[in-house]
């Protein structure tokens, strides 16, 4: 389907770009206040962790789970402190393979699946298209503007959003 094609492709741009920055980036040096770089990668494959999660219980006829109910703050927390004892190598590599499975997972949604509307990871309903065109978003504008930013200025971290 045409539709899940420039999603994925849109995914894999704003993958590449992130990644493309990655060699300027030193490991030990905050981006955001308490986060490195290998915590940024950790939120990211947390939230496509909870995309794949919704989808795959869309497909399945299930309620999905909601693993941002208590707040996003909370979630993001979560994410990346689950990832702690992860060094910062393999929590690339898992940055990397989470993503994969995510394009895997929208490749194997049929077209009336597609179309109907599913409970999102922070609660509320939508659609898939409206769901990851979120966090293409969230990763290109925000995340991927900010890294730009920090890294005319490698000083200081970056305030606010993670």
């Amino acid at each position: 389907m045409d539709e899940i094609e420039s999603l994925i492709q849109k995914l894999e741009d704003a993958r590449a770009g992130i990644r493309a920055m990655l060699p300027e980036i030193d490991h030990r040096k905050e981006i955001y206040p308490g986060w490195t770089i290998k915590e940024l990668l950790a939120h990211m494959t947390g939230w496509d962790d909870a995309v794949i999660a919704t989808i795959r219980a869309h497909l399945g006829g299930n309620e999905a789970l909601t693993p941002a109910a208590r707040g996003i703050d909370v979630y993001n927390a979560e994410t990346v402190s689950t990832r702690e004892a992860i060094d910062y190598e393999a929590t690339f590599l898992e940055w990397e393979r989470t993503r994969q499975t995510l394009i895997e997972t929208l490749r194997s949604v049929p077209e009336d699946k597609f179309r109907m509307p599913l409970v999102y990871p922070w609660g509320g309903e939508g659609t898939i298209t409206r769901m990851i065109s979120i966090f293409i978003y969230h990763e290109t504008a925000e995340h991927g503007e900010d890294l730009r930013q920090w890294l005319r200025n490698q000083e200081q971290p970056l305030l606010g959003r993670h």
